[in-house]
């Protein structure tokens, strides 16, 4: 990974929040609304209702005024609507039937949409592997950043969210570069502290000094040479597994956003049914929502 000489601020002029109205959705809320205050953007709000399941006997289609689903949905969106929202952000609503991530596509394309803001219940491990994931699905497909707002991130609703501490973990692989930028420009536009991390597997201990050292430089080459006008960085290196040293360290430097790369799937079909990813583990059981950027 090279270092940025100087920092390309990021613009967020449309953000994508996408709900099903359960209370991942609701907790997730605050934060797209705190940075559509801090971007001035305007914020899409968006819920899919499933496609009509296929019948063996063709049937006329079943009409919106009668469809169950639709008329469920259409009721939970005005209860969304009646809900107070704040007069300095503008907002838009859309409820589509289809294919989520077919309609979680078309929109950001449509909309120019910057970042895409969602919740999740947070499965990983076997239980996602038989249950399945459609906010994985969401951000290894999505070519605009997502925030993850996980079952363990507290609800904020009574505030406003500003991370005063960025944890950026990188594995210093290409895939990692492509989040920098939105931890260097979030940690300006909040004069926070970004914290670089890369956590190195278990190797023995008589061999971590000089790689601690070799490591540690690499991430100080990661930050412009113009940023400690207006960014206080520390650089942490860690032998531990990628899971286990990205949340001890969010937890014991009590972090209130974390910013990481993630691969892209080969395909929708299985990409929320990894069970062991490390995006989707972290995102399942961190106390801060988590900020992932595609390769």
């Amino acid at each position: 990974m090279e270092a940025l000489q100087t920092l390309s601020r990021i613009a967020l002029k449309n953000i994508l929040f996408a709900t099903d109205f359960s209370e991942p959705s609701k907790a997730a809320l605050p934060y797209a609304l705190a940075l559509a205050r801090l971007y001035g953007a305007t914020v899409h709000v968006t819920h899919v209702v499933a496609p009509e399941p296929p019948l063996g006997v063709p049937m006329d289609v079943l009409p919106i005024a009668a469809d169950p689903a639709w008329l469920d949905a259409n009721k939970h969106m005005g209860e969304f609507l009646s809900s107070p929202w704040p007069t300095d952000i503008s907002r838009e609503i859309s409820l589509q039937r289809g294919d989520l991530w077919g309609v979680i596509s078309s929109i950001i394309r449509k909309n120019s949409i910057d970042l895409l803001v969602e919740g999740t219940h947070g499965r990983y491990g076997l239980q996602k592997l038989v249950l399945g994931s459609s906010a994985e699905v969401v951000y290894r497909q999505a070519t605009c950043p997502v925030l993850t707002v996980g079952p363990n991130v507290p609800h904020s609703a009574n505030k406003t969210w500003k991370p005063a501490r960025i944890l950026y973990a990188t594995d210093l692989q290409p895939r990692s570069a492509h989040a920098l930028p939105y931890a260097l420009s979030l940690a300006e536009e909040n004069q926070a502290t970004l914290i670089f991390l890369h956590a190195e597997p278990l190797i023995p201990w008589q061999e971590q000094s000089v790689l601690e050292q070799e490591i540690r430089h690499k991430l100080e080459e990661l930050m412009p040479e113009d940023a400690s006008a207006w960014c206080r960085a520390e650089f942490v290196v860690c032998f531990d597994y990628p899971v286990d040293g990205i949340l001890s360290l969010a937890d014991e430097q009590r972090v209130d956003l974390i910013v990481m790369g993630v691969k892209r799937s080969a395909g929708t079909a299985w990409s929320g049914h990894l069970p062991w990813s490390t995006a989707s583990e972290i995102i399942g059981r961190a106390n801060c929502p988590v900020l992932t950027v595609r390769d």
